[in-house]
């Protein structure tokens, strides 16, 4: 199938439907799916709210609409995070179309339970587990109606192939782990660190969430990721790019950083997409418009035990010629619950396409 015959299936399964869902892979097009609906129900007297995670894809959708000459149907368009939903009234609008629709929360259902009028939700990665909070929400204000994944994709010649390889990391136990404290700061070793979290965890009882999520934070921050990415750079000649977790990470993995606190970002993206630069670091995924020639592998440090986040990186580097292959590597530390998260953001992924290997690298 060709990219227009699936976006027009797509929106013939819309028809008729007042809310709804379209599940569409990286690279059929889900922003221009969403425009030709607005196109199919365009009354220029209506008024439209679209919802995204964050503004920067606010961009994507009017390059899309004037790319192709669509612009008039945003005219009448107001944009909104998902964070800014509820400071919206609900009778202000006739149509809402949530990018990333899996990103609604029960805190939106004050908004969605005053709204009367049309909804199409669009992602790419629908919420895994019906039961789940984001999987009732969808099932009640805007189910799925139509669903083409990757492999799909794959399989008709829209996006490369891929292979993901999961780097297997030991956790260090040399004391080279800061960790500072209100009283000052000291020296432990990684392992010292996760295994005194893991014992926080099975006694804090009622603060287990909060201190998982301290957990990852301090994980996140440990230094043998940080020395193996930059070893795997090294022996990598092919155009490369670093999901790193923090923009002080992005910064001291690569010469080249793109993310809001660095001013040189979009002259580094330039040098990056015309090749004078040949590996370049980031901390959130590049805007959806952005595409990088010739873009052949990628590293992400972090998995985040998130389908979503894992999918829209891997997702950047899918959208090369079909005839190529794009080589993803993620580091997991062994023995830990990295391996429980890398596992769940790869459960949609074609699991003979995916490789764990200890390559054996000894961190010093």
């Amino acid at each position: 199938m060709e990219r227009q015959e699936i976006q027009d299936e797509a929106l013939k399964a819309s028809e008729g439907k007042q809310r709804c869902t379209l599940v569409l892979a990286t690279g059929v097009g889900k922003t221009l799916v969403g425009l030709r609906h607005m196109e199919r129900h365009y009354n220029p007297m209506q008024s439209i709210l679209i919802v995204a995670p964050k503004l920067s894809i606010i961009s994507s959708w009017r390059y899309e609409a004037e790319k192709f000459g669509l612009s008039n149907v945003l005219e009448g368009a107001t944009f909104s995070t998902y964070l800014s939903l509820n400071k919206h009234n609900p009778n202000d609008y006739d149509a809402v179309y949530f990018d990333e629709v899996h990103s609604l929360l029960d805190s939106h259902r004050s908004f969605l339970n005053n709204y009367a009028g049309r909804v199409l939700g669009l992602t790419g990665t629908p919420p895994k587990h019906k039961t789940s909070e984001k999987g009732r929400l969808v099932s009640e204000y805007c189910p799925v109606v139509y669903t083409f994944k990757a492999d799909a994709a794959i399989e008709n010649g829209i996006i490369n192939d891929y292979q993901i390889i999961v780097h297997e990391i030991n956790l260090d136990t040399a004391k080279n782990y800061k960790v500072s404290t209100k009283n000052g700061s000291f020296t432990t070793s990684e392992l010292q660190n996760y295994n005194y979290w893991g014992t926080r965890i099975d006694t804090g009882a009622g603060q287990s969430h909060i201190l998982r999520v301290m957990r990852m934070k301090a994980m996140m921050e440990y230094p043998s990721k940080e020395k193996y990415t930059q070893i795997l750079m090294e022996h990598i000649k092919a155009k490369c790019i670093v999901f790193a977790n923090t923009q002080a990470q992005a910064d001291k993995l690569c010469s080249y950083s793109y993310h809001s606190g660095n001013p040189q970002s979009e002259k580094n993206l330039e040098l990056f997409k015309e090749g004078t630069i040949r590996q370049l670091s980031t901390v959130l995924q590049l805007n959806e418009g952005v595409n990088i020639p010739e873009l052949k592998q990628g590293i992400i440090m972090h998995a985040y035990g998130n389908e979503r986040k894992a999918s829209q990186r891997i997702g950047r580097l899918l959208r090369l010629n079909p005839d190529d292959k794009a080589i993803v590597h993620i580091l997991c530390y062994v023995d830990t619950i990295d391996e429980k998260w890398v596992k769940e953001a790869l459960e949609n992924f074609d699991q003979s396409k995916i490789t764990w290997k200890d390559f054996g690298v000894k961190i010093d």
